[in-house]
């Protein structure tokens, strides 16, 4: 030990990279002897937890992505129904619009022939009324062509007679 203590003396950067250097064997026998172990357990545990927080990222990575599929593909087919629902939409509607344009010109051609029909039966009916009147007028004008004798003068008052009695004959229709 003497020897030791002259070294030191004589070398005293020499000795103390000798003493630092026992120091850390020394330190690092007892950390291996009481603490290695836990150390050892510490970094395996902090390893296993990053690993199993990568995995678990990475599943929730991949169901986000399943779920962004599942999503879009929904997305799709609620576009698809939407577009089904407004073609048939207006098919409904151009058929209803068919519908009621063909019933208002049935309606309209009905509405025509019934129209025409009662204009014809006015018609035939003022026919016969006037055809009544010139005969009772024809008949009125006989009998009175029959009680008098016709003079030129006589003639002509019998026709404006029977041409005012048939404009008032036709208002009174």
């Amino acid at each position: 030990m003497l020897n030791l203590v002259i070294a030191e003396a004589v070398n005293p950067t020499l000795g103390n990279l000798i003493v630092v250097t026992g120091a850390f064997l020394i330190l690092l026998l007892l950390l291996k002897k009481f603490a290695w172990k836990s150390v050892s357990d510490i970094l395996k545990r902090r390893e296993e937890k990053i690993a199993n927080d990568l995995d678990s990222a990475e599943q929730s990575r991949i169901k986000a992505a399943e779920l962004a599929k599942e999503r879009e593909t929904q997305l799709a087919s609620s576009r698809s129904d939407a577009a089904d629902i407004i073609k048939s939409a207006k098919e409904n509607g151009e058929l209803s619009r068919q519908t009621i344009i063909n019933d208002a010109k049935d309606e309209a051609m009905r509405l025509k022939d019934r129209t025409k029909t009662e204009i014809k039966e006015e018609r035939e009916t003022a026919l016969t009324s006037v055809k009544d009147d010139v005969a009772d007028l024809s008949l009125k004008i006989a009998e009175k062509i029959l009680s008098k004798e016709l003079t030129g003068e006589a003639h002509q008052e019998l026709i404006d007679q029977y041409i005012d009695q048939l404009g008032t004959t036709k208002h009174e229709a």
